[in-house]
């Protein structure tokens, strides 16, 4: 991986965890590093980066502190992504809540411009990227 790329990813990644910059800005500067999807594992407080090109990245993050419920609420999971994009929660807090309500990770879709949060036995919820429509 370009060091450069490496650099921007691992940023980013602090970023997010330090709650500097949104989700919309953290996704534009993935975008123009060539960064295609990425999944955050909140149980092993790590994030991998997929390129386009087939090359990725693990970058380690702050742990969350908190377990996963057993139980999946898409709700739970849904009113979590409301709060952060309002502005009224931050990141870690975001994470927390959608442990609590049974997320222990999500996929982002960068080129697909969606996010899929899942649980431990596959249940899920997709959110769309705010301005798109499913």
């Amino acid at each position: 991986m370009d060091t450069g790329v490496s650099k921007i990813l691992h940023e980013c990644s602090r970023a997010s965890d330090e709650g500097r910059e949104s989700f919309p800005v953290i996704v534009g500067r993935l975008m123009a590093a060539g960064v295609e999807r990425y999944h955050a594992d909140l149980v092993r407080s790590e994030k991998t980066y997929y390129l386009a090109s087939g090359d990725s990245e693990i970058v380690p993050n702050a742990s969350v502190g908190a377990e996963a419920s057993a139980a999946f609420s898409a709700s739970g999971v849904e009113a979590a992504v409301r709060d952060v994009q309002a502005g009224t929660i931050a990141y870690k807090t975001f994470c927390q809540r959608v442990l609590a309500a049974g997320c222990v990770g999500y996929h982002v879709s960068i080129a697909g411009r969606r996010v899929v949060y899942y649980g431990r036995t596959g249940d899920n919820h997709v959110e769309w990227f705010p301005d798109q429509k499913s």
